[in-house]
């Protein structure tokens, strides 16, 4: 694979680069390749809601929990639902604040929701490129781009949904460590977590490797500083949220009368049993538990190859919080869309072959993805 040592690389010996006119650089291909993946996807959900009777936007920027998001860009904080019958409690808390607030100063609605999501996916995708450009050249880079944008549940990256904006900032806080820019990351780091509760992953990825260098003995104010100031956004988010409701850790009480939990992943187990026994179980939970496989099998050789520490450690944070929590168990594959790190073994692997055979793989992963997504919108009685 190629990825070796958390340093940064040497720089590649300097010669005169001499570029076509009219041809297209790597970065500008990733995009397009991107672009071209996702845009088909939207067609794909539009075309079907359409024919379905249904409005195609908001379908794409008012299902599931663009509802919320909605509702917290117009409204503010406040809003309860109670379902009796399951003893649920819904609370708007659960949700960060961050994506609604970029909704909001765009206007609300769902259109200005996929605005904030659509620019967040493509500049998630170009920073998703340079980490893969980094670490294993441009070729790679725009595989890695082109295998991300073809997963099951990658239509989550063209919906009014936080994982795009998620996404984005892991991808350029995870850059900048790479390029040794701690403060730069650590900021990253904050944001990440105003927007999603799994946006603690990517303070973990600034602070540990921090604390690794502080016990090496350097003493920089930017190392020390970075691996304070990382998880100030989510820290902030959820002492506010207890402040409200006069408990500390108030917000995972809200996150339990959701029906979400820590349990240790003692509940995928579970599920994980009724799938191999031959247990009735639904298309998306089927989908879930193999893709849950696939992620720990990539997470392996992501080890293997020594990768460096920051994504370690990132994609290590967003495993142990799908696996280990209970609850929406169709969703766990969504929960690990930002954990892009993952496909480096397959963008390697997907490099090396010939152009025809990576062009067939991202061609067929995409099909699927297309038809799982509009089954997962448009058919699936399940949240997404």
């Amino acid at each position: 694979m190629g990825v070796t040592t958390g340093r940064t690389p040497p720089a590649a010996p300097a010669r005169a680069a001499v570029r076509r006119p009219g041809t297209v650089r790597p970065a500008g291909r990733a995009l397009a390749v991107f672009a071209a993946v996702r845009g088909a996807g939207v067609l794909v959900i539009s075309a079907g809601a359409w024919w379905a009777g249904r409005d195609p936007v908001k379908v794409l920027g008012g299902s599931w929990d663009s509802f919320w998001y909605l509702s917290l860009a117009a409204h503010g904080y406040g809003r309860t639902q109670m379902w009796p019958a399951s003893h649920s409690i819904q609370s708007d808390y659960a949700f960060f604040p961050l994506y609604p607030l970029l909704t909001h100063l765009l206007g609300g609605g769902p259109v200005a929701g996929l605005a904030v999501a659509w620019t967040a996916a493509a500049v998630a995708a170009a920073g998703v490129y340079r980490v893969g450009e980094r670490l294993l050249g441009a070729r790679a880079g725009v595989l890695l781009v082109a295998l991300w944008a073809s997963l099951p549940h990658a239509v989550v990256l063209t919906l009014g949904y936080t994982e795009p904006l998620l996404c984005a900032l892991a991808a350029w806080a995870l850059y900048a460590l790479l390029r040794g820019r701690w403060m730069w990351a650590a900021s990253l780091a904050v944001l990440a977590g105003l927007t999603r509760p799994t946006g603690i992953a990517v303070a973990a990825a600034v602070t540990l490797p921090a604390l690794r260098e502080l016990l090496r003995g350097d003493r920089r104010p930017a190392v020390w500083g970075a691996g304070l100031l990382a998880p100030a956004g989510w820290a902030a988010y959820v002492a506010a949220v207890g402040a409200h409701r006069h408990e500390v850790l108030g917000y995972f009480t809200v996150q339990r009368q959701w029906g979400s939990r820590f349990d240790f992943g003692a509940g995928t187990v579970r599920v994980v049993d009724r799938v191999l026994t031959g247990g009735t179980v639904t298309v998306p939970v089927a989908v879930a538990v193999a893709a849950l496989a696939v992620a720990v099998l990539l997470a392996v050789l992501l080890l293997l190859d020594r990768a460096p520490l920051p994504l370690l450690v990132y994609c290590a944070t967003l495993l142990v919080i799908t696996v280990g929590g209970a609850g929406f168990f169709e969703s766990k594959p969504r929960f690990l869309l930002p954990a892009f790190p993952l496909l480096l073994p397959l963008a390697a692997a997907t490099a090396r072959a010939r152009p025809r055979t990576a062009v067939a793989v991202t061609a067929g992963l995409a099909g699927l993805s297309y038809g799982y997504g509009a089954y997962l919108l448009l058919m699936a009685k399940v949240p997404l």
